[in-house]
């Protein structure tokens, strides 16, 4: 009974002492929970509103997106709107290391090869070169084709992407590259007029800021910036006059086996230049192979001593000065003369000659005696006052100046050969500046290959008297008896002069020669300037006549045809001898 009683009342202090531990238990597990809210309640205030900067960043990093509008590089274009360099849409394959590595990406192989076959590497470089986790981007192609990016594109390769590029193409080619120059793969101009003017070409993308969901879709325009449109150039070169020159420059260099030939067409009344070529040239929309020499811009690069193509200046001076006039006789005989212990010499004894023979039979001595007839400052400020002493204004990549020694004391023998153009080196395009002021009257300005609406500044610098005599005279020299019949333009008149020099070398002159023929017309109302240089014809054919002569007539006549310049050849009773112009050396 007693024993009984004692397990009841056990029975009972259990059943009242359970609720009491339950109690005590509940409250320290709430307790944790509360104290659990409460942490993560300080930390969500602490990192939204104390200190929210890195959460925000994390989050943009996954949402905000840069990107950038498309932007081309101007247009080039001639004066008639034609295009010389477009930009072309192409695309840049790039991959990141890191990402390949992280996928193990090179595990299926066949796709590489395929990738580095349609890219023309070898599969095993290309492994290598992306074979470092810690890189991020690497170009593998620039600027490859649509076709190619498309197929890459289905290769589907972890870690490769495309993005958007542009590429220049010249449709021009080789005719105009010399002018023109190229980009590098960056699309900065590196050559020619793509050099001078790539600020004014390269235009500034505008961007836009967007937010875009997990999906990678654009849910939200946080902010735009515009960007800095690209201008276009219009150049004043006439594409037609271009190719015509090409053409023909092509043919001579090969026809007479020249190392090189040169030309330039200019508008004598504005001194626009319509033309300008070099031959040999390049294809500037591929580039792989062309050696240095190629790309060199000759006509504004390259001086040489003109020769006889600067007689016409020392006549001039003696017509300005008033030591000679048209019909002053000049005894050449017998054919030479010492000057200062050296000989000045002609081909051959012409005798009496007036400025008019002088010109036609291209006579050293009588130059020498007409520019002797002058003082020297006066002689020297001629070739100065025509731009023989200066660039032409042009502005183009490479010109130089010439090359002319200045001396503190000219003999007569110096006097002498620099009337008939030894002992000065000149550009192609400073003999088209020195052509275009005879055929304007006497007025200088600078030269200019883009086109502007605003005039260049001019200045008179010869007498337009003096300008029209001197065109006249020259005008004989492509007429009968003259040095140059075959710089003859059917149903125009042409004035103009050669210009045959040995070219220099240490301690005299060589075997080489260089040959000039420059020229205007019509003799009547000059409109246009030419000036062709053959250099290092070889074979039979070196004089300036034979060589140069012939394909300043097939340019200009090509060019006064082109441009509907009135015929001013009496002489010529019909002008269909002037469109069969045939290559006959």
């Amino acid at each position: 009974m007693t024993q009984f009683k004692h397990t009841k009342r056990s029975a009972q202090s259990k059943a009242l002492n359970a609720p009491t531990l339950l109690h005590w238990r509940f409250l320290l597990v709430l307790f944790v929970i509360m104290l659990v809210f409460v942490g993560l309640g300080v930390r969500a205030a602490y990192i939204q509103v104390l200190s929210p900067d890195q959460l925000i960043q994390q989050g943009d990093n996954r949402t905000l997106r840069t990107r950038n509008d498309p932007m081309h590089r101007g247009l080039i274009t001639d004066r008639n709107g034609q295009q010389l360099a477009v930009s072309v849409p192409v695309r840049a394959v790039w991959a990141d290391p890191k990402k390949i590595a992280d996928s193990a990406g090179f595990t299926d192989k066949r796709r590489w090869q395929a990738l580095a076959e349609v890219l023309g590497l070898d599969v095993e470089n290309l492994i290598a070169k992306l074979n470092d986790p810690t890189k991020r981007f690497v170009y593998l192609q620039r600027q490859v084709s649509p076709a190619m990016a498309d197929y890459v594109d289905q290769l589907n390769l972890d870690g490769v992407y495309l993005r958007d590029e542009s590429r220049r193409y010249y449709p021009a080619g080789e005719v105009s590259a010399h002018v023109i120059g190229f980009t590098n793969v960056d699309d900065q101009g590196i050559e020619g007029i793509e050099k001078l003017y790539n600020e004014w070409l390269t235009g500034t993308p505008g961007s836009r800021q967007i937010r875009r969901d997990g999906k990678g879709r654009q849910v939200e325009i946080l902010s735009t910036e515009e960007g800095k449109e690209a201008h276009n150039i219009q150049l004043t070169i006439d594409q037609r006059i271009q190719a015509l020159a090409y053409k023909e420059l092509k043919w001579a260099v090969s026809y007479y086996n020249a190392t090189s030939a040169s030309a330039v067409v200019t508008d004598v009344r504005t001194g626009e230049i319509l033309a300008l070529v070099n031959s040999p040239s390049y294809n500037p929309n591929n580039r792989q192979g062309v050696s240095a020499h190629r790309i060199r811009n000759r006509a504004v690069t390259d001086a040489y001593e003109p020769g006889s193509a600067v007689k016409p200046l020392a006549v001039l001076s003696a017509l300005e000065f008033g030591s000679a006039t048209p019909h002053t006789k000049i005894n050449t005989s017998p054919g030479m003369m010492h000057l200062g212990g050296r000989i000045v010499r002609d081909g051959k004894n012409y005798g009496e000659l007036d400025l008019t023979d002088i010109i036609r039979h291209s006579s050293n001595m009588g130059t020498s005696k007409l520019a002797l007839s002058v003082p020297k400052e006066y002689l020297i400020d001629m070739f100065y006052n025509v731009g023989l002493m200066s660039d032409s204004g042009a502005n183009l990549l490479g010109e130089t100046n010439g090359i002319f020694n200045e001396r503190p004391r000219w003999s007569d023998f110096d006097i002498a050969t620099l009337s008939f153009g030894y002992g000065i080196s000149v550009t192609a395009l400073q003999l088209a500046r020195m052509y275009s002021i005879l055929g304007d009257g006497g007025i200088k300005r600078s030269l200019s290959i883009v086109k502007s609406d605003q005039p260049s500044e001019s200045e008179r610098v010869i007498s337009e008297k003096g300008a029209r005599q001197i065109l006249e005279m020259m005008e004989t020299v492509v007429q009968e008896k003259g040095t140059a019949r075959k710089a003859a333009v059917p149903g125009y008149r042409v004035a103009g002069k050669t210009g045959t020099s040995r070219k220099a070398i240490a301690n005299g002159y060589g075997e080489e020669y260089v040959n000039i023929f420059a020229g205007v017309a019509p003799v009547s109302d000059p409109q246009l300037a030419v000036v062709i240089l053959i250099n290092e014809p070889k074979g039979d054919l070196y004089y300036a006549g034979d060589t140069a002569a012939p394909v300043f007539s097939k340019v200009m006549a090509g060019s006064l045809q082109m441009l509907n310049v009135t015929p001013d050849d009496k002489n010529v009773s019909s002008l269909a001898a002037i469109v069969g112009v045939s290559h006959d050396g």
